[in-house]
């Protein structure tokens, strides 16, 4: 913007210098070119009395006299053909001149400046001037380069002017775009100094404004999920003495183990609703590492009782451990629940299905495939399910992948369907 502004000054700049310096030139080459002209035409005027009325030999006195001191060369053509002064031969234009009619002829060379004197006895007579080229012109170039230098000057200050004013303008403006990079990279308490124009400053305002109300929001809407999952531990608590009190030690302890598995993704949320930084941190504010193969093993092994009750069946194939990836243990646990989840909802009991976690030097790969019809149609959507459940499973997935640097792939097979979890490794 700037080098466009800057850009458009110099060529208005240009424009205006153009008209007016262009005819500006041109007049002062023809007031030189005048001036030239009538300084020769004085010289010749000077004697017209004198060959209209004087003898030969005081005529050639004093055009000897003028021609050796002006200059430019004067020459007198008599009625008789006796040439005085510098002798130059008769030219067209002379020989017009004698028959009673001053004028000027121009040519390449210059320009002649004849004039008919009447009133000798024996005819007209001639004066002949010549004003060369280089008279003519004299001193314009001298005038154009000191007009040249003018307009350049001009144009540069024109130039360095709307650099400033520019750079005025723009700085607002670049300093609002790095304050909404800002706040895009969740640095919420960035705000712009308001400057410049009073329309950018009153966006800097707004932007302000913005900045200010999304944090408000976010501080509510992190309490409300607080708030929410606090809730939920009264509940839990109960449910936990219910399990806790089962006569069958084996449905208790499983029972006991789905109200821990929830209560630790109630304490997630809560500390998640909490969390300043978007950036995922471990204990001390070190970046998140979870091992990829104890967690998905510790969940397979959970959801397998499950699996064995409803008649699955259930293979685990994972790469020599440990397997570290840039997520939280607790999100990784979120996103294996959310993936095997989804297999036990969206299929008929007896459906078997396989977890395999392989690992390359750039990613760990977890994918849950399974021998069902596939995905209900929109599963993949945000907040779409057909199985009474929130539709948000794959989402949550898919948000650990993009923490971690990786990526979530959905493949509707047939038979079943093929969900893979990319985890970035942590950077060392």
């Amino acid at each position: 913007m700037r080098r466009r502004l800057t850009l458009l000054v110099a060529a208005t700049t240009t424009l205006v210098l153009v008209a007016f310096l262009v005819p500006l030139a041109l007049l002062l080459r023809t007031v030189a070119q005048d001036r030239a002209i009538i300084a020769a035409t004085a010289d010749v005027q000077s004697i017209v009395s004198l060959v209209g009325t004087a003898d030969v030999a005081t005529l050639r006195l004093t055009v000897e006299q003028l021609a050796a001191t002006a200059d430019r060369p004067v020459t007198v053509y008599l009625p008789d053909g006796t040439v005085l002064g510098d002798q130059v031969a008769a030219t067209p234009a002379v020989r017009l001149a004698g028959t009673g009619r001053s004028l000027t002829a121009a040519d390449a060379q210059g320009r002649e400046i004849l004039v008919a004197v009447q009133g000798r006895p024996d005819g007209t007579a001639v004066i002949r001037t010549f004003v060369s080229a280089a008279e003519l012109d004299r001193g314009v170039g001298r005038a154009w380069t000191v007009l040249a230098g003018l307009g350049l000057g001009l144009i540069l200050v024109g130039v360095l002017v709307a650099d400033r004013l520019a750079r005025r303008l723009v700085a607002p403006i670049t300093e609002l775009s790095a304050v909404s990079h800002r706040l895009a990279g969740a640095e919420l308490s960035a705000r712009a100094q308001p400057g410049g124009p009073p329309e950018v400053r009153e966006v800097a305002g707004a932007l302000n404004h913005l900045a200010g109300r999304i944090q408000e929001l976010l501080r509510d809407e992190r309490e409300r999920i607080a708030d929410l999952s606090h809730r939920l531990r009264t509940p839990l608590t109960a449910l936990r003495l219910e399990a806790e009190s089962l006569p069958d030690p084996a449905e208790a302890a499983r029972v006991t183990a789905a109200v821990d598995s929830l209560e630790r993704a109630v304490t997630g949320l809560i500390q998640q609703a909490r969390r300043r930084s978007a950036a995922p941190t471990g204990p001390g504010g070190q970046p998140a590492v979870a091992d990829a193969a104890v967690v998905v093993r510790d969940r397979v092994e959970f959801w397998s009782v499950l699996a064995e009750d409803t008649g699955r069946t259930v293979r685990l194939e994972l790469a020599a451990g440990p397997l570290p990836v840039a997520v939280d243990a607790e999100e990784l646990a979120a996103a294996v629940d959310a993936l095997l989840g989804n297999v036990f909802a969206h299929t008929p009991d007896g459906t078997g299905f396989a977890v395999a976690l392989a690992a390359t030097a750039e990613d760990v790969a977890l994918t849950v495939a399974d021998t069902g019809p596939g995905l209900p149609d929109g599963l993949a959507r945000r907040g779409v399910s057909q199985a009474g459940s929130t539709g948000l499973g794959l989402d949550i997935a898919a948000r650990v992948a993009r923490a971690s640097g990786g990526r979530l792939t959905v493949v509707d097979g047939s038979p079943g369907a093929v969900v893979t979890l990319r985890l970035g490794r942590p950077r060392t």
